[in-house]
């Protein structure tokens, strides 16, 4: 088929795979595993984190991978192929994609400004105060909203660079970009732990991570966070890797490469955790505090906690905290560029577009109303109840319904799996489609409830119910009913959904 011939292709395995772990290592992998883990068993949480990763997270990189392999496209155009009723699915992916991109760059334009603030340790005696009032000028909920210099012009900074990386294409642009970047980012988080299990007090903090709480083992909760992590962890229903692999060779070994991403993603998860919490040993011991009164997550670890550690040391106190947001810079920008990359394959699918007006288009829109929404008084409110809500309903959710459609409704896991076999090393079994069906439907199910019955026993981060359902409910059920929308008008092109040139079809086992 002529689209598919002339669909580009990433330049080498290699090239996608870097790709594939530049999208899964991102922002989360540092500021969110380390914590998750200590507050659930520490050394005993990486037992439930690997049988999630195993009987779930990959799996469903399988899955995403033969789904984007076997039918050629960005998420609606390969749903629209499995079955015209699924196109839904793929726009709501679009949808997701376009909600976390618009708030994800804004956190990659802080580490870039912290990145500066970390030479002269400008943050002062008072990181919380100088975040909040200072650098964000964070404002109350309702009040009106001021303009942030300081947040804008290296928001501006962040998408120009990413739109321009993205005009180069897959293999010119996306694949050298994350050759470049993942092995920085591997050397720079390298550094940044051999200088880190070096300080006084490191020893405390690892203590605190690894040291096995194997009552935890039993708690129901520890292990919905182990699938919850995995699933966050990995972008499985962002449709990042459906995009992705839609570029790869006929003859790609899928199964083989969901292996690598999936244990490279989880190491450098366990690479980060040495890292933070080594550090934040020697901000308890220097506080003489215990390691729980430091350890956060997210905002809080990245933008305050960091930066009373990094004020706190007597000797190389700038370049530790250069490495550090450094990190989070590359670490957020790979992941970026996958994200964009969903939004920019489905317009060029959708209207036929060259590459870079479809990227201009795309990224100048993304760009605006990231520029719009959240350089403001307001934005730090915004991002929060905006990632809640799309990643708790949006990510989670869609995942839900893919695996019971493709599984329970139109049981077309045997053809999938058909199809990696036909290509991969890794042979799939009927184990594939049992973690697949039973596990991952039932682990992701417990936590949409689990969420849900949160939700309701008290407002998430204190706001009102107003501000929570038009924010984070107008996300979440917004991207839902524009991916039902969107699948409602037809595509022009007469070619969309063509059975596909593939192995499988070689063998006479076309579907």
């Amino acid at each position: 088929m002529q689209e598919q011939n002339q669909r580009e292709q990433w330049g080498s395995r290699a090239g996608f795979l870097l790709a594939a772990i530049g999208s899964a290592v991102g922002l989360g992998n540092i500021w969110r595993f380390p914590y998750v883990a200590y507050q659930n068993g520490g050394g005993a949480f990486l037992v439930p984190y690997l049988v999630a990763l195993l009987t779930a997270g990959i799996p469903f990189l399988i899955l995403a991978y033969s789904i984007g392999h076997r039918f050629r496209g960005s998420p609606p155009l390969a749903f629209r192929r499995i079955d015209r009723r699924l196109e839904f699915i793929g726009w709501w992916q679009v949808a997701i994609s376009f909600v976390i991109a618009a708030y994800y760059a804004v956190i990659i334009a802080w580490a870039v400004r912290y990145a500066g603030f970390s030479i002269q340790q400008d943050w002062g005696s008072d990181p919380e105060a100088f975040l909040m009032e200072q650098f964000l000028q964070v404002g109350d909920v309702g009040t009106v909203s001021e303009y942030v210099s300081g947040v804008f012009w290296p928001l501006v900074a962040v998408w120009v660079f990413v739109i321009g990386v993205l005009a180069l294409g897959i293999r010119h642009g996306i694949q050298r970009a994350n050759m470049f970047f993942i092995p920085l980012l591997v050397v720079l988080f390298g550094i940044l732990v051999v200088r880190a299990v070096t300080l006084d007090g490191a020893e405390l903090g690892l203590d605190a991570l690894f040291t096995p709480d194997w009552s935890a083992i039993t708690d129901g909760s520890v292990w919905v966070a182990a699938y919850g992590q995995i699933f966050f962890s990995l972008s499985i229903g962002f449709g990042i890797m459906i995009t992705y692999a839609s570029h790869l060779h006929r003859r790609a070994d899928l199964s083989g490469s969901a292996l690598v991403a999936g244990f490279a993603n989880s190491s450098f998860e366990i690479l980060a955790g040495i890292g933070v919490f080594a550090t934040v040993g020697f901000m308890a011991a220097a506080s003489g505090v215990a390691v729980g009164e430091v350890a956060s997550d997210g905002v809080g670890l990245a933008f305050i906690a960091f930066p009373q550690i990094i004020s706190t040391l007597t000797a190389g106190a700038g370049f530790f905290g250069v490495l550090f947001f450094l990190s989070l810079v590359i670490a957020g920008v790979t992941s970026l560029i996958s994200i964009v990359q969903v939004v920019v394959s489905t317009v060029q699918d959708r209207t036929g577009l060259a590459r870079i007006p479809a990227v201009l288009i795309v990224g100048g829109g993304i760009a605006v109303v990231s520029i719009l929404l959240f350089p403001t008084a307001q934005g730090l409110h915004y991002l929060d109840v905006a990632d809640h809500f799309i990643n708790q309903y949006g990510v989670a959710m869609a995942a839900l319904v893919i695996v019971i459609v493709l599984a329970w409704v139109l049981r077309k896991l045997p053809m999938l799996q058909e199809h990696v076999n036909a290509t991969s090393a890794v042979r799939l079994g009927t184990w594939w489609q049992v973690l697949l069906g039973i596990v991952t439907p039932v682990v992701l199910g417990w936590m949409m409830w689990d969420s849900l019955r949160q939700e309701f026993e008290v407002n998430y981060g204190g706001y009102s119910t107003d501000f929570l359902l038009l924010v984070g409910g107008g996300v979440a059920i917004g991207a839902l009913v524009f991916g039902i929308v969107a699948s409602l008008f037809p595509w022009r092109r007469s070619d969309d959904f063509q059975p596909v040139d593939l192995p499988v079809a070689e063998r006479g086992e076309r579907t």
